[in-house]
């Protein structure tokens, strides 16, 4: 909590800063040319670490650059993870493909996007990305790097922005829970291997062929009709 309210005091004190120096530097401009969220429509809210992010899905689907196809359903987002894809075609055009196989290209580029972790898609009446669920960016770069996909100056601007928007712990919190995730998995991976030896050990036992009889009992049996002859 406290976190976060040191990084709204500093987007504030950088809001005030912007508007002192906006004024100073720039006083001659009419507010018509100018586009401010609080009094302008048709915004969203995005990650400030998207350009880094674009950077790193250019670099990983390079020939198929899909950043700007990430940037798009963003742009189109409503404020909600969730983005309803009702015409492919639109997306596809303002991802900057055209042509008769625009949309193709499109899905080309969100299935990379799907790859890396930055969607999560669902089949809807449009297709296979009907319903895309836009996940944590940041949380995607991380998980690239633990796979070896980002380069390290790429990776070392990415956590200085995140620091200095005071979102690093986005990165602790997702690192606990794939900890959490691995002792998870590696405690019902040593439950099964026990059940298992457990269940190689009981066919062991019902398979073993029964003892043989004794030897002294057998010589008594056998004796035991001639005895009784002789009686």
């Amino acid at each position: 909590m406290a976190n976060q309210k040191q990084a709204a005091t500093k987007r504030l004190k950088m809001s005030e800063r912007a508007q002192q120096q906006l004024d100073l530097h720039f006083p001659e401009f009419p507010p018509q040319w100018l586009w401010r969220r609080k009094t302008n429509d048709g915004f969203t809210t995005l990650p400030r670490t998207l350009p880094l992010v674009m950077q790193a899905v250019d670099a990983q689907s390079k020939g198929q650059p899909a950043g700007h196809t990430l940037f798009c359903l963003w742009a189109r987002s409503p404020d909600n993870p969730l983005v309803t894809i009702e015409n492919p075609a639109t997306f596809a055009s303002e991802a900057g493909f055209d042509g008769e196989r625009a949309v193709d290209t499109w899905r080309r580029r969100m299935k990379r996007l799907h790859t890396l972790k930055l969607i999560a898609p669902k089949r809807g009446p449009s297709g296979d990305f009907h319903y895309v669920l836009l996940l944590n960016p940041n949380v995607a770069m991380e998980d690239m790097r633990r796979n070896g996909l980002i380069q390290d100056g790429l990776y070392a601007r990415f956590i200085d922005r995140l620091a200095e928007v005071g979102g690093y712990g986005e990165l602790d919190a997702i690192r606990a829970f794939w900890q959490d995730q691995q002792l998870a998995q590696t405690a019902v991976m040593a439950t099964a291997e026990a059940q298992a030896q457990s269940a190689v050990g009981q066919a062991i036992t019902l398979n073993a062929p029964p003892p043989p009889p004794a030897s002294g009992s057998g010589a008594s049996d056998r004796s035991t009709p001639a005895s009784a002859a002789r009686g």
